[in-house]
């Protein structure tokens, strides 16, 4: 791996880890590193050796949110940067889309601290293992700039109030409270964070493909639906579900009491 590379990537089995890697910056969002690790998740996707992937940062930071250096220097724009900011956030908007509707399951492995598009990452993320000493936070109200891009994931995954908590104070949150909250999965020593959201990308590998990309996909449809049309979409889902090949062989096995043998 090019140590100079803005995104690391390294396959263990089926599980591709992607690492941030501008770690002097603590991992912040620049339009290059979002427009590459949302090109390299994609990549991911159409890989059919890659059955899930670990999202971690360099360095002490997992990621601290936008460029603010980047996104002030744009203020000597003819119009003071309005078309950059723009870009920027409409870039970063694919990117959690990008995460979201990715037909693998995405695991933030937490280093160190995660704020504003940083936390946003990590709420887009399925699943979210935190290091011991992980904190986040959405900490734009404390420079005049309210975290709103954060909040739609933040929102998505916490209470209102522990998300209006969060945005309305901008403090920093402690791994134990944020798996309190619902940011998180599991907490775990700094030095295992990895290695434990490799370990459970391997127990997902291990399910079957198309009826997790099926799962993934209903998974954040329904909810943004009304209740009753989110039970008419998932009956659906479980319609042409039960007639596919793994659902065949799934019930198949669990019926004659032995270990499936996943169609390819």
């Amino acid at each position: 791996m090019n140590q100079d590379n803005i995104l690391l990537s390294e396959d263990r089995g089926p599980v591709r880890i992607m690492t941030l890697n501008r770690p002097k910056a603590r991992n912040c969002l620049s339009m290059d590193l979002m427009t590459t690790l949302r090109g390299a998740l994609a990549h991911a996707g159409e890989d059919d050796a890659v059955r899930a992937v670990v999202l971690t940062g360099a360095g002490p930071a997992f990621s601290s949110g936008h460029d603010l250096k980047e996104m002030t220097a744009r203020r000597n724009d003819p119009d003071k940067g309005r078309a950059f900011y723009e870009e920027t956030m409409r870039t970063c908007a694919k990117l959690m889309l990008t995460v979201v509707r990715l037909p693998l399951p995405v695991i933030a492995a937490v280093n160190g601290i995660a704020t504003a598009a940083g936390c946003q990452l990590v709420a887009s993320c399925d699943l979210a293992v935190a290091a011991t000493d992980a904190r986040f936070a959405t900490p734009g109200v404390n420079i005049g700039l309210f975290c709103s891009t954060p909040m739609v994931a933040l929102s998505r995954n916490l209470s209102r109030k522990a998300a209006m908590e969060m945005l309305l104070l901008g403090e920093m949150v402690g791994a134990e409270e944020a798996s309190r909250l619902g940011l998180a999965n599991r907490v775990v020593a700094a030095d295992r964070v990895v290695n434990e959201a490799t370990k459970l990308g391997r127990k997902i590998a291990s399910k079957p493909l198309r009826t997790l990309k099926i799962g993934k996909e209903a998974f954040y449809r329904q909810a943004e639906m009304p209740l009753d049309e989110a039970y008419r979409y998932t009956a659906d889902v479980m319609v042409e579900n039960m007639l596919d090949a793994e659902a065949e062989e799934g019930i198949g096995a669990f019926l004659d009491k032995r270990e499936p043998q996943w169609p390819r």
